[in-house]
C-alpha cells in the first residue's frame, strides 16, 4: 500500500507574508555625564536643609510664618491673697478669708495665710484651677455702657442676660465690677482685672460721687425734696442725696441730676419711694472721676489706656505696675 506523502518543510518566510518593520522609536539624546563632586554637593545640600528643618514647624503654604515667642520673665514671689486679688478672684480681704477657711490649694495643699507663690505654682480656689496674675502686669480697665435687662453678676437663678458675656474675653484673669446697677438701671459700670483696684474704688473712705439721671412719674414737692437732701431713714440705714438738680421735662415726666457718696442696694429707688415717689427710668452717668462718654452707646465698652491706668492707681494708692502689653483707649462693640 502506498504510503502517505509527508508534508513538505517550508521555511517561515514561505509560510507568512513578511511584515513591515516598526519604526524605530527616537532615542533620547545622553544626559551629560555627572560629575562626582557636583552629586557630592547636591547631597550636602540636601543634608544640611534636612538638618535645619529638624524640631521646626511647618508652615502651611499661603500662611506667614509665626513670630517666636519671646521669653518669659519669671515674676518674684508675692503674698497669695494679694496675687488672687489681683487675678480678679476678689478683695485682699476676702482672698483671706477663703484661704484661711480651706478653700485654697498650692500644688496640691492646702495654702495658708501669708504663704507666697510664684508664677510656675499651680493654685485652685474651690478646686478650680486659677491663672495667676502678678504685680508686674498691668490691670484692666474698661467703662461700660449697660443697658436695662441685664443682670450684674454670673450667678443668676433666673438666668437673665448679664453683662459679662458682652466683655472682651481674656486668656487669663477675669472681670470685676465695680459696684452693681440694677436690672432695670442703665448707665455707666466700671471693671476691671484687679480685684484689688476695684475694691479700692468702691472703699467708703474714698467718698467716690455716684451721679444719676432720674425720670420720676408725678409731681416732687419743695418739701419732698428738701426731705431727700437733708436725709431720710432707710431700713438699711439713713441716706440723703449730696445734690439735687432738675434737668428738664414737663408733664408727669420730669429729670433730675442726683449724686451721693455711697451705693447701697437700689438706694435711689428707695429713697424716691420714701418720699412717694416713683422712678419711671435711671441712667449712672458719672462714678468717681469717671463720666459716661456722650458717645458711648449702650452695649459699648471704652477700655483706658495705659497712662490712665497708671494714673488711677497712683491716685488710689497702689503701686504702678510694670510695663505690661500696650493698651489703647477704643471703644467696642
Amino acid at each position: 500500500m502506498p504510503l502517505p506523502n509527508k508534508p513538505r518543510k517550508t521555511s517561515h518566510a514561505a509560510r507568512s507574508p513578511a511584515r513591515p518593520a516598526a519604526p524605530a522609536a527616537p532615542r533620547r539624546p545622553a544626559a551629560p555625564a555627572r560629575s562626582e563632586r557636583n552629586e557630592r554637593n547636591e547631597r550636602n545640600e540636601r543634608s544640611e536643609r534636612s538638618e535645619s528643618g529638624r524640631g521646626q514647624r511647618q508652615e502651611k503654604p499661603g500662611h506667614p510664618a509665626r513670630r517666636p515667642r519671646h521669653p518669659e520673665v519669671s515674676a518674684k514671689p508675692e503674698r497669695l491673697h494679694k496675687v488672687l486679688a489681683q487675678s480678679g478672684i476678689g478683695s485682699r480681704r476676702q482672698m483671706e478669708e477663703m484661704i484661711a477657711a480651706g478653700r485654697v490649694v498650692v500644688n496640691g495643699e492646702t495654702a495658708h495665710v501669708g504663704q507666697q507663690v510664684a508664677a510656675d505654682d499651680r493654685v485652685k480656689v474651690n478646686g478650680k484651677l486659677v491663672r495667676l496674675r502678678f504685680s508686674d502686669r498691668l490691670p484692666r480697665v474698661i467703662l461700660y455702657h449697660k443697658p436695662e435687662g441685664e443682670i450684674v453678676s454670673r450667678n443668676d437663678p433666673e438666668h437673665r442676660p448679664n453683662v459679662f458675656t458682652a466683655l472682651p474675653r481674656m486668656a487669663s484673669g477675669r472681670w470685676v465690677a465695680v459696684g452693681r446697677l440694677d436690672f432695670n438701671t442703665s448707665g455707666l459700670l466700671l471693671l476691671t482685672t484687679s480685684g484689688e483696684l476695684a475694691n479700692r474704688l468702691m472703699h467708703p473712705r474714698y467718698q467716690l460721687v455716684r451721679e444719676y439721671a432720674v425720670r420720676i412719674l408725678g409731681e416732687l414737692s419743695a418739701e419732698a425734696r428738701q426731705r431727700l437732701l437733708d436725709g431720710i431713714e432707710l431700713d438699711d440705714g439713713p441716706a440723703r442725696f449730696s445734690s439735687f438738680q432738675e434737668a428738664g421735662g414737663e408733664g408727669a415726666n420730669r429729670w433730675y441730676r442726683v449724686a451721693l457718696s455711697e451705693g447701697r442696694n437700689r438706694e435711689v429707688r428707695r429713697m424716691f419711694e420714701a418720699v412717694g415717689v416713683v422712678v419711671s427710668r435711671l441712667i449712672r452717668v458719672r462714678y468717681g472721676p469717671f463720666v459716661l462718654p456722650p458717645n458711648l452707646r449702650r452695649g459699648q465698652i471704652f477700655e483706658l489706656g495705659e497712662a490712665d491706668v497708671r494714673k488711677l492707681l497712683v491716685d488710689f494708692g497702689l503701686p504702678p505696675a510694670g510695663a505690661g502689653r500696650p493698651l489703647r483707649a477704643r471703644p467696642g462693640a
